[in-house]
């Protein structure tokens, strides 16, 4: 029996409105707000970035884990925000939370879903006995094209999952879709991504994320209804909500994961983020669906049994609506510029 040890989020203290982007760019600010469903999102400082993001979320991990670092095995980082194009981020992060170096490290890059690869990945090396435990992280600094669309939604964060025996989570099973529907890349060399606009919706989306959770739904034989919780990966909130309607889930069981409002899209960190916030405040013998999903495009569905060790280890770190929630600082258009170095010189 295998599962999640220990998890842990990070999400920067900065945050800007979408109405201040909207006001920037002569938009309609409701309009904005009611179409994504996000009324602001995090902005990283200049001195966080895809590795120190993945530090604190896996040092909370470990908090939760209460395990050696040297018995990790695996680590992988999931981003499309990686800060180097060539050094991995994972010999850093590896090194800074005190892993010993014998150990496997690779960066992993699948747009959104990158983070639930890397879960998948070291869900089978810790099941085959290659390592003890394993590390997956899903973070991201994203960007966004000044006035662009995804300007309102990109944003900074990411969470960390310890997979080994003994868990307080366990893992069921898994189940992938993925095809070749380029709605949203971006080259070697540009700044910014591109993106399909309403492409990105029907065909990529919601074909990918229904499927695969129908998947996982026929694989282990259980009815959607039968979980407590449902995360979705949360480009906007509009998408994972018309998902959940699909699936004719009720709120209380999407909300407590449907973090996107006031963080925005934190990209390979969005579901995870989710995820880790019920992971919060689930109790035992409860059962969590979730399904990530990376534009390229795929999902990865997941199916959680909760265990009675959860209560023993939720309150060992900090909580993901505390990141959300405590010790905000709101920026202007200005500041934002600065901080996400969008001018160049």
């Amino acid at each position: 029996m295998f599962g999640i040890v220990g998890w842990g989020a990070y999400v920067p203290r900065y945050r800007i409105k979408t109405e201040e982007i909207a006001r920037v760019w002569g938009k309609d600010p409701k309009t904005i707000s009611k179409g994504l469903g996000i009324v602001e999102k995090s902005v990283p400082d200049l001195d966080e970035d895809t590795i120190t993001i993945s530090v604190e979320a896996a040092r909370n991990a470990l908090a939760r884990a209460g395990i050696d670092p040297k018995d990790i095995g695996s680590v992988y980082i999931g981003s499309e925000s990686h800060p180097y194009v060539v050094k991995p981020s994972g010999t850093v992060v590896a090194q800074a939370l005190g892993c010993a170096p014998e150990l496997m490290v690779a960066d992993l890059e699948f747009a959104c879903k990158a983070g639930t690869a890397g879960m998948q990945i070291v869900l089978a090396q810790v099941t085959a006995g290659m390592v003890k435990y394993g590390l997956a992280i899903g973070a991201d600094t994203s960007q966004g094209r000044p006035g662009d669309a995804l300007e309102y939604s990109a944003a900074a964060g990411g969470a960390a999952f310890i997979i080994g025996p003994k868990p307080a989570v366990v893992i069921e099973d898994t189940y992938s879709y993925t095809t070749d529907t380029p709605d949203f890349w971006r080259r070697e060399g540009q700044d910014y991504p591109k993106h399909g606009a309403r492409f990105t919706g029907k065909p990529a989306y919601f074909k990918h994320v229904i499927n695969a959770t129908y998947g996982l739904l026929e694989k282990v034989g259980r009815d959607v209804s039968e979980y407590d919780y449902v995360v979705f990966h949360m480009p906007n909130a509009k998408f994972p909500i018309k998902a959940m309607k699909h699936f004719k889930i009720p709120k209380e069981k999407y909300l407590p994961g449907l973090v996107v409002t006031k963080i925005g899209n934190c990209y390979s960190g969005s579901s995870l983020l989710g995820l880790s916030a019920v992971l919060d405040i689930a109790e035992p013998g409860q059962k969590i669906l979730l399904t990530s999903f990376g534009s390229g495009a795929g999902s990865d569905s997941f199916s959680l049994l909760v265990k009675d060790k959860i209560l023993d280890v939720q309150n060992k770190a900090p909580k993901t609506r505390d990141y959300i929630e405590k010790n905000k600082e709101y920026i202007d258009y200005g500041m934002y510029v600065k901080l996400r170095k969008k001018l160049k010189i």
